[in-house]
């Protein structure tokens, strides 16, 4: 009976926790999707492989230094700022980690929105 309760409890928490994962910001342009071989859940997977007690707040797949990469940024409790996991688009594997302090990270979503305009028109 104990072994019972506690198996419905731990399948409880994973579909909780499963369900909770789903549910984050993705930034991810069909055009760069059709070029990535690895599709976004796969690559969440190995994300979260690297980073176990970090939840995920968004994904964006974009190419940085001519590689295809899907960057997740994570939040871990107890910790300031963000943790960004690198996932290569075209194999799968994790190849970059790196944390973010508040301030780096506003430095680099300004950088992203103003490369995203493009130049201005006179």
């Amino acid at each position: 009976m104990t072994r019972n309760i506690a198996l419905i409890a731990a399948l409880m928490l994973a579909t909780s926790s499963a369900y909770a994962q789903t549910t984050y910001k993705k930034d991810v342009p069909t055009a760069l999707a059709k070029e990535a071989r690895v599709d976004e859940t796969t690559a969440a997977a190995a994300a979260r492989a690297r980073m176990p007690n970090g939840t995920i707040r968004s994904v964006e797949l974009e190419r940085e230094k001519g590689r295809l990469i899907y960057s997740y940024d994570f939040i871990v409790a107890g910790k300031k700022g963000v943790e960004e996991v690198n996932v290569d688009a075209v194999t799968g594997k994790v190849i970059a980690t790196e944390h973010e302090s508040a301030t780096t990270e506003g430095a680099e979503a300004t950088h992203d929105a103003t490369a995203h305009k493009g130049p201005k028109k006179p």
